[in-house]
């Protein structure tokens, strides 16, 4: 890896190496455990646009609670480990460019004989994108898991998704409201059918959630439920938005991306 530049550092997290990134624009912390964007925060902005466990242990092969994870090459716990094996495995910083108006990072997935499993490219600055690749040799599930930071989950208003989702704890289909306003133990699979927006009424900010080449979109929130890796009141200040191709592979050198805006 060449040298990094001055407001750049790789630091430690307990056992988990994380790259912090200062920018004229923005903040940011990424995890080469998953390739997993921790924190993006644009300098305009008062609070950070993703959410991470305050109790989050950093332990090495154990997945990290919040951020950006990326679920490859599967979606749920129909396999072991859940959610896929890239979130718990080092990626590798391949290349980056430092510009005026933004960072460009590539971070890529090696299996153990060197072969390219998979990209994940971020661009941010005053918007976050990120795009992953696909380059493994079958069809693949992947979503991009986003825990985005609100100020209190009673006080947040989700647009743009469709009236009528699966309801993945029941396994059936059914009629939501629009806006969704979650105060209950949410998991929730809509078809993707345009942006997504975050209003975020607390910290008086919406969120845009531009999904690019999703099959679906999955909303998540555990409300009182005891999880892994978070606190007892962890799930007031978070939401799950992610951007996601489950009944639809990836097929290989297909992309699934995201870009993500904060207005006031």
């Amino acid at each position: 890896m060449k040298t990094l530049p001055p407001t750049w550092q790789l630091v430690n997290y307990n056992s988990i190496p994380v790259l912090e990134i200062k920018h004229a624009l923005m903040s940011a912390k990424i995890s080469l455990q998953g390739a997993q964007l921790l924190s993006w925060k644009p300098t305009h902005a008062n609070q950070d646009v993703f959410w991470l466990s305050e109790v989050e242990p950093f332990s090495l092969g154990q997945a990290i609670r919040g951020g950006v994870p990326i679920c490859y090459p599967w979606f749920g716990a129909t396999k072991q480990p859940a959610h896929g094996t890239a979130r718990n495995r080092l990626w590798e910083l391949t290349d980056y460019v430092e510009q005026e108006e933004h960072v460009q990072l590539t971070f890529s997935l090696f299996d153990e004989n060197k072969n390219l499993e998979a990209k994940m490219d971020m661009t941010l600055g005053e918007t976050c994108e990120l795009c992953f690749t696909h380059l493994g040799k079958e069809p693949a599930q992947v979503a991009l898991h986003s825990y985005f930071h609100v100020q209190d989950i009673e006080k947040t208003e989700l647009f743009g998704l469709p009236n009528t989702v699966f309801n993945a704890l029941t396994q059936q289909q059914q009629a939501v409201d629009s806006p969704r306003k979650i105060a209950e133990l949410v998991d929730e699979i809509y078809l993707a059918q345009g942006d997504s927006y975050i209003e975020d009424i607390g910290n008086q900010r919406q969120i845009e959630v531009a999904h690019q080449h999703a099959s679906e979109i999955v909303v998540w929130n555990p409300w009182y439920k005891a999880m892994s890796g978070m606190n007892e009141q962890g799930y007031r200040t978070m939401v799950c938005v992610e951007t996601a191709r489950l009944s639809q592979l990836l097929h290989p050198n297909e992309q699934i991306g995201v870009v993500i805006r904060v207005r006031k």
